[in-house]
């Protein structure tokens, strides 16, 4: 799957959006991935995730993983259909107190091979308190994929990383942003509220 039919996907499903959001990291932006538009579509989430999944295999082998564990919210969906494509038990981890926590009855083996799986990269920070979410419980991160990675590849989650797709967003603090920015109404479109 090529860049531009991710893309499409998106644009197809309304995803795709442009303006000025406020990301959960609090960083400003002109474009903002909504993956729960485009995740919403089975035959979507299908074919972005298989692709997916081919990456993975190509890059850690297919025996790699015991477990795919997200971040909720965002990670649920696309985690779900990753342990569907890889044929591996997927759960979530919720944040608790404002630290991930695995919650519902799930649990890792000791030393289970974890691939954690996000919607979008942005920074790093939520995979990287996912991360030690994971081995707090036992488990070993192997890898990390998602289906956006809008960092441009400089997003650091400690571990091997596999995007579906890398795309180079400008972000900005609130207080530094371009005229043409500042001039719109920040619209907070994501699963958390404001920090």
């Amino acid at each position: 799957m090529t860049d531009d039919d991710v893309l499409d996907h998106f644009r197809a499903a309304g995803a795709l959006l442009e303006g000025h959001f406020i990301l959960t990291s609090g960083l400003r932006s002109p474009m903002y991935l909504q993956c729960a538009r485009v995740l919403m579509y089975p035959d979507r989430a299908d074919a972005l995730c298989r692709a997916l999944a081919a990456k993975v295999r190509a890059g850690i082998g297919d025996d790699a993983i015991d477990c795919i564990v997200s971040p909720a919210m965002g990670g649920v969906v696309v985690g779900y259909e990753m342990g569907r494509q890889m044929s591996v038990p997927a759960m979530f981890a919720e944040r608790v107190d404002g630290a991930f926590a695995l919650r519902r009855g799930f649990e890792l083996d000791a030393g289970a091979r974890v691939l954690m799986v996000e919607d979008v990269v942005t920074t790093g920070l939520s995979s990287r308190e996912c991360i030690d979410c994971i081995a707090a419980y036992g488990g070993t991160v192997v890898a990390e994929a998602c289906l956006i990675d809008r960092s441009g590849g400089t997003a650091d989650v400690g571990v091997p990383f596999f995007p579906l797709m890398q795309l180079d967003v400008p972000t900005y603090q609130p207080d530094r942003l371009p005229p043409e920015l500042a001039a719109m109404e920040p619209v907070k479109p994501g699963s958390r509220g404001l920090k």
